[in-house]
Formats: C-alpha cells, structure tokens, sequence
C-alpha cells in the first residue's frame, strides 16, 4: 500500500474512532441525564419458624403498595420475632415489606384438612409456590377466588383447598396428591408449572442458568451491597453488560426449558406422564375428577416462547383423557410485568391469581 493510500485509511479508521468516542460520550452523557441504573435490588428473603407452621415472604421495596407488613415498624416486628429472634432484624433492614403465612399440619397453607362436610363439594387444588401463592395475601390466592367463584356460580356448597407447597416438583408433588387423596377430593386441580417436571439426574446436573425466569436472581444484589452506580461508573458499560447478560442467561434458561420436555430429558418427562396419568386414574377410582391447569412462566406472555410446550402438554392431556385448562391466554392479554409479584420475584400477583380462578371456575363446574 502506498504510503498516501496508508495515511487516507489511517484518517479514515481515526475519524470513525472519533466519531465513535464522540458518540459513547454523547450517550454516557445521555444516560446520566436520565439517572440510568440497571435495575437491581436488594435480596428477597424468607423468615420461616422451625416447625413451618408461619412464614413471611419478605422484599425490599413495595413499588405497588401491596405489602402490608412493614417490618421496619417496631411493634410489627416484634409480632413476628418469635419466628426468628436472632435473625429478624436483619431481614427487617434489608426486606422489610413482607406478606403472612400459615400452615396446617402437612404444610398446606389451609386450616387443618378433615373428614368433607355432607353436602359440601371439595376442591383441592395440588402445586407449588404458584398454587401455594408466594408473595401473595392467603384471601388473594386462586384457591380463595376459586371458592367464592364456585359458590357464586354453581349449585351446592363448594370447599376449596390450598394444597400448593413451594419449591415441589415431581416426584414430591406425587407425594403431596398421595397425601390429599385421603381427604375424600370431588376435584383435584394440579396447577402445573414448566418447572415442577420430573428430571434425570445427567439433566440437572446441566443446569446453569441464574435467572429461572420465576426469580430473577440476575436483579438481586447480594451481601451488603448498595443498588447504585458510584459516580464515576460508566452508565453506558453498565447499560451494555447488563444486556449481554440478560441476553446469555434468557437463552441459556430457553433451552433449559424447552429440552425439560425434549429428549435432553426424556425420562424424566416420561415418569412425569405415568405420574399424571396415576394421579387422574387415582382420582377417578375414588370418584372424583383430576384437572390439570398449566400456568404460563411469567415471561413476554406476548410473544410467549414456550407456546410449543404448553401445546406438548396439552396434546399429552388429551391423549390420556385428563382435562386441561392452559392458562396462557387468559394471562397474555395483560402486559407481563403487571402480573408479576415484584420486579425481581416473577411469582403470578393477586392480579394472575384472579384471572386464574376465574378462567378454571367453568371448567370445573363442567366436570361431571
């Protein structure tokens, strides 16, 4: 190359490395004219007694005024200080917004379970945090909206449960329907979410992803760190860093969803089938009905990205002759972030819960 030539493309490449520094310097400056923050917030946390029989799902903002429990509230806080004498106060600072919970015997959040009253149709309705309703008030939950849905609508009395108990998956939520059976159920609705399928152990073993799309650890700071940029921090860096990440972690948490009910993990989604297939003939045996009641993860309900497995779900539903309700489209005609119980604990709000009754409320009227 000719030494004129090289000097027109050294100008050149040093006029697009200017042009590209006036550039970030003229959208750093933009960002902090905004106050630009990636979103980040303090850890979430749970104050539970040792025999599980209370719990306070507990969070560090209250952007939608929900919470009514203010932990920084002195005579609030020693309410609860028989659950976690030592370690209450630290959560108070950090998590102070917080929600109650009670539970019976076997861990359900319900008053203890007995014989069904003559004359009363039971409802009991099986699942995990979803079902159980973290973050949300007992009287907010889809089994309580459920209740006075039925009793509105349908002849006779109506009873319905509370069986959802967090963080259970198959085979544990098998345990959970075989603890229920005996209470004499005329419904058993499984609130089935993408995760609580069956997994092999060389699946799981693969899993690596931060956000679950249920709880957005991605968002949560931890330890004693504050959820701000110091001064000098570039606003622009952090704006790119925060989206490579939330880009390599939603395709990682995708895939991990999708192969859940692909051959990644086909056994664990055949034991998952025999389950429900056991659960429904179990049920019909003692003349009751099953219902499966696919909750959407709260995640671009829009443009849904696991629209093919709720179909995969649903083609096994009707296969088997088991009942099915997607929830998906009753929930995706409201903007997703306003179902969520805060912004880093994508949980489904009071909102997603009534939405949810009141799109199983005729199915189960149905059932004969």
């Amino acid at each position: 190359m000719s030494p004129v030539r090289s000097r027109a493309v050294a100008g050149t490449a040093a006029l697009v490395a200017g042009s590209l520094a006036v550039a970030c310097l003229l959208v750093e400056g933009a960002l902090r004219l905004e106050g630009y923050e990636p979103p980040r917030f303090r850890n979430t946390a749970r104050v539970v007694d040792s025999k599980w029989r209370a719990l306070l799902d507990c969070y560090p903002t209250n952007p939608r005024g929900y919470f009514d429990l203010d932990l920084r509230d002195e005579k609030t806080r020693e309410r609860y200080r028989w659950m976690a004498p030592v370690r209450l106060d630290a959560v108070a600072r950090r998590a102070p917004w917080a929600v109650e919970f009670r539970y019976n015997a076997l861990r359900f959040r319900d008053v203890e379970l007995g014989p069904k009253p003559p004359g009363v149709r039971r409802v009991m309705v099986l699942g995990d945090s979803f079902t159980e309703g973290q973050g949300v008030k007992e009287a907010d939950t889809y089994p309580r909206r459920l209740e006075a849905l039925l009793n509105a609508a349908g002849p006779g009395r109506w009873e319905v449960r509370n069986c959802g108990r967090r963080a259970t998956d198959f085979p544990e939520l098998y345990a959970a329907f075989e603890q229920i059976l005996p209470f004499q159920p005329d419904v058993v609705v499984y609130g089935m979410v993408l995760n609580d399928a069956d997994r092999s152990a060389e699946f799981q073993a693969r899993q690596t992803y931060v956000n679950d799309w249920i709880l957005d650890r991605g968002r949560i700071l931890e330890g004693g760190a504050e959820p701000s940029l110091g001064p000098f921090s570039s606003r622009l860096f952090a704006m790119v860093e925060d989206r490579v990440e939330t880009y390599r972690t939603s395709r990682a948490t995708l895939r991990w969803y999708r192969e859940m009910y692909g051959e990644p993990n086909r056994a664990g989604w055949e034991r998952t089938q025999q389950y429900l297939r056991d659960m429904n003939r179990r049920t019909r045996a003692e003349g009751g009905r099953f219902l499966v009641a696919t909750w959407p993860l709260l995640v671009g309900l829009d443009r849904y990205p696991f629209a093919d497995v709720h179909d995969k779900v649903a083609r096994f539903c009707l296969e088997a002759g088991i009942p099915q309700q997607d929830l998906l489209p009753v929930l995706r005609a409201r903007p997703t972030e306003s179902l969520w119980v805060h912004p880093v604990d994508m949980h489904p709000n009071e909102i997603a819960h009534r939405l949810a009754a009141e799109s199983l409320a005729g199915p189960i009227l149905a059932l004969r």
